[in-house]
């Protein structure tokens, strides 16, 4: 269930309670749509749940860089996508304040086939944006991208940092309330970076909140005024980056000194 300002606690803007997500999979391995589909129709098939995020709340306050860690599937991207109101969740309640503009996947919101331009475009329109809005920022967005001279190639021309160039610029040419960025800044060259760092302080300074997910755990806590750790779908920590992060890094160690040796 998702409420917009609706009961949201003075100065927050995103207010998660007791959310869980569940997704349901065969425990069959299935080769193809149709098998699944008879195999479902004659009942031989057996499902099982699995809780990509169990009971998790959390406030994030109006205007704070706020950084989530993990290790791989422990459910980072699935809290941005309920944040980002992406999925639904099977339990709980998600309280927003202010729209919210996702950087969630590289390429999302793009169609391969279309230029650069058309696909400026179409992800713009994605996000809310008026085409009379988009003509105005299109030189803005097109000089911060540089990708001047691929604007009328396809995006399948592309590579994966100009795709990343295109998609940051056309996300943060307008002001967001809440910004999510999902690796996104893991990608690109070092003077792209520069420039998305100097973006994402002008939008601090103007007040927005940032939600950022990132293995880079020096990103982390450059970036973040606060940080959350989750480890199979639950909220491990929450608290300042050097307090989170050493405890992250703490629980890796014990994790692979318990390992036994030879076990990936």
């Amino acid at each position: 269930m998702t409420d917009h300002k609706s009961s949201l606690k003075p100065g927050f803007s995103v207010s998660l309670e007791n959310i869980s997500v569940c997704y349901r999979s065969p425990m069959e391995q299935m080769k193809s749509f149709k098998e699944f589909t008879i195999q479902f129709l004659k009942n031989n098939i057996h499902m099982t749940d699995f809780w990509a995020l169990n009971d998790v709340s959390l406030s994030i306050v109006r205007g704070e860089t706020f950084g989530v860690v993990g290790r791989n599937g422990a459910g980072k991207s699935t809290l941005l996508k309920v944040i980002a109101r992406v999925i639904s969740p099977t339990l709980g309640r998600v309280i927003l304040h202010g729209k919210v503009v996702p950087l969630l996947e590289l390429g999302a919101g793009f169609h391969p086939e279309l230029t650069g331009r058309e696909n400026i475009f179409l992800n713009a329109a994605l996000l809310g944006h008026p085409q009379k809005e988009i003509n105005a920022k299109l030189s803005q967005i097109i000089e911060f991208a540089e990708v001047h001279g691929y604007i009328d190639a396809p995006l399948r021309t592309y590579s994966t940092g100009m795709m990343a160039r295109l998609g940051f610029a056309i996300a943060t040419s307008w002001q967001a309330e809440i910004l999510i960025l999902d690796e996104i800044l893991a990608v690109g060259d070092e003077e792209f970076k520069a420039k998305c760092d100097a973006r994402l302080a002008e939008f601090k300074q103007n007040g927005s909140t940032i939600i950022m997910v990132s293995h880079n755990l020096g990103t982390i806590e450059e970036k973040c005024d606060r940080v959350a750790w989750i480890d199979y779908g639950k909220m491990k920590s929450i608290g300042t980056p050097s307090e989170v992060i050493q405890r992250y890094l703490e629980d890796i160690k014990h994790v692979e000194a318990a390992r036994p040796l030879g076990k990936p």
